[in-house]
């Protein structure tokens, strides 16, 4: 097994890893919209912070030697699914033309009042 860090995507905020390898995949803990530098919400609404959960993922996939066209399964936790519109056509983006498996899930709350928190499984 080994731990994925990169500078590029934001420090834990717990007793965590930005991401692990194990058997030849790529298991990431969940980001939220946290600029890397700042240590804060990259603003209040569901596109800066869909696009800097993007940004950060896509930096812990570099850091481990993978990419987006490499993710088997996604998770998307939303505080609110009446941001769904907004999520998906961003993730469409980040993802075309690959599209992975995905699950979407209605949060009651997320870490630091963060209105979404996306993880990822891929290979190597």
């Amino acid at each position: 097994m080994k731990i994925i860090y990169t500078k590029n995507a934001p420090e834990p905020i717990g007793p965590y890893s930005q991401a692990v390898i194990a058997n030849g995949h790529l298991y990431t803990s969940g980001q939220i919209g946290l600029n890397s530098m700042t240590g804060e919400l990259a603003g209040q609404d569901i596109e800066s912070q869909t696009k800097q959960v993007l940004i950060n993922l896509a930096a812990v996939l570099e850091a481990a030697g993978s990419s987006p066209a490499k993710v088997i399964k996604t998770t998307i936790f939303l505080q609110d699914l009446a941001d769904f519109g907004v999520v998906n056509g961003l993730y469409g983006l980040f993802f075309e033309p690959h599209k992975p498996a995905r699950s979407t899930i209605q949060v009651a709350g997320l870490p630091k009042g963060a209105k979404i928190e996306i993880e990822l499984i891929a290979t190597i």
